[in-house]
């Protein structure tokens, strides 16, 4: 249990802004940092439902609602996944050979294409939540991040890292199939019994989960293997195609 405790302490302070009342780190539990990263998810989707749910309680305006939801997700992981989002459309949309889109991947500094991507993934979130209907079923903000976060931590996991990658030395100890079962189960949970008692819900997260999936594809195809940044990438992708089916239902 303790190491557990531990590895949730690890990726709470790691890919969550909320303070972590409990600090902890051990470097050999990184793959175990994976399997709770879906927990945190859930985690950071309550916070995002209990938003929307008090926004629409104290009858906030629009816009102000609008700005607020698209953002939440974002402030409340610190922009990390939106940073690995920005990392990929510049790597990528530089259309190079693939080692300088390896190269530009790991370039500290922000390019063109990642600020044009990351103020249309803003406008794209702000224009879905701006024509929310108040009656959408909160639970699915609160599945959504667990639903992309599943997918994201399958692919690192399971995907042949690129060689700069932070995941390259936990991958050269060979795949840890109880965990990427572990997960497996956690998405077949979070797509398939909300299906059952929630339709929106359902569909919420088997949207995230496709789209994260299939961004991952692609990034790894286009970038020569599985890292942080196309992590985060999925997730942020995973997240507005869950947002999209939450409001346009």
């Amino acid at each position: 249990m303790k190491k557990w405790l531990t590895a949730l302490s690890m990726t709470w302070g790691m890919f969550c802004a909320i303070p972590c009342p409990v600090k902890r780190w051990d470097n050999d539990l990184r793959a175990s940092m994976l399997v709770c990263l879906p927990v945190m998810g859930a985690v950071i989707g309550c916070v995002w439902a209990a938003v929307y749910l008090l926004l629409g309680a104290v009858s906030c305006p629009r816009a102000i609602s609008a700005a607020i939801l698209a953002f939440t997700p974002y402030l409340l992981t610190g922009f990390i996944h939106l940073d690995g989002f920005m990392d990929c459309c510049d790597a990528i949309l530089s259309r190079r050979d693939l080692e300088e889109r390896q190269r530009i991947l790991k370039d500290p500094t922000t390019g063109s294409f990642a600020v044009i991507c990351m103020v249309a993934a803003a406008l794209a979130g702000f224009a879905l939540f701006f024509d929310c209907r108040p009656e959408r079923p909160p639970v699915c903000l609160a599945l959504i991040p667990a639903a992309s976060r599943c997918c994201s931590s399958i692919a690192v996991q399971v995907f042949q890292p690129i060689g700069h990658s932070s995941y390259a030395a936990m991958h050269s100890k060979g795949i840890n199939r109880k965990y990427v079962a572990a997960v497996a189960a956690m998405l077949a949970a979070v797509v398939i019994l909300p299906a059952a008692l929630c339709f929106p819900a359902g569909l919420c997260t088997a949207a995230t989960a496709c789209a994260c999936a299939l961004t991952v594809l692609y990034c790894r195809r286009q970038l020569g293997g599985m890292s942080g940044d196309i992590s985060g990438c999925a997730i942020t992708v995973g997240e507005l195609c869950g947002a999209a089916v939450f409001v346009l239902l």
